[in-house]
């Protein structure tokens, strides 16, 4: 058997035509509908429905996505760029919708979108000096920002006899919330070490 291990051959290159891209740019499509399906008839039990079928249906999107991505190496700069826009741009989206509707304090979606794309921002910025990876706080925070913004969205304070049911995502979305400020801190305490190291080497 020869030593040389070598095959000669160049990296595949992955094609941003594929369905985990497709995934995401459908999310992004989704969020407009979205958000007319929860403007558009405030007041309508059906409507907010739907509306909250199609967040949870994008939402969805998100997970398969990066799955499939991940299993079959359809990882792509467009994909890596274009999937935590999506991601932000929908849960923005229910944050807006929710506070405008009076549903959600406005300081409450104010700081969470702060704290989304400063983070987002922050990550683009310090790339030169390497990736802050995603951590368990934040993928947690992902998963309770996700089922917070579904049982706000979901008519449960217009239907007698399921207040109670609100009243459990008042619970999740106050945890979403200090989750949410608490993995930011962390994500910028990690920017700072990742410039001071790169700085000292």
């Amino acid at each position: 058997m020869s030593g040389d291990t070598s095959t000669g051959t160049t990296p595949r290159q992955v094609s941003a035509w594929n369905v985990p891209n497709a995934l995401t740019v459908l999310r992004l499509v989704m969020v407009p509908v979205f958000a007319w399906a929860l403007l558009a008839h405030p007041d309508s039990v059906g409507w907010r429905v739907v509306s909250t079928a199609i967040f949870v249906v994008a939402i969805f999107t998100d997970f398969v996505d990066g799955k499939v991505a991940r299993k079959y190496g359809l990882v792509t700069s467009f994909g890596k760029l274009a999937d935590p826009i999506a991601d932000k741009a929908l849960t923005g989206m229910a944050f807006i919708g929710l506070s405008v509707l009076g549903e959600l304090p406005w300081w409450i979606t104010i700081v969470i979108l702060v704290r989304e794309w400063g983070i987002t921002v922050l990550r683009f910025v310090v790339i030169r000096y390497g990736v802050i990876a995603a951590d368990r706080g934040g993928k947690a925070k992902t998963v309770l920002q996700a089922v917070a913004l579904t049982l706000f969205l979901l008519p449960f304070q217009m239907v007698d006899g399921l207040h109670w049911v609100h009243t459990v995502g008042w619970v999740v979305m106050i945890a979403a919330f200090v989750l949410t400020v608490l993995t930011g801190a962390n994500y910028v305490r990690s920017a700072v070490r990742l410039r001071r190291s790169s700085a000292s080497a």
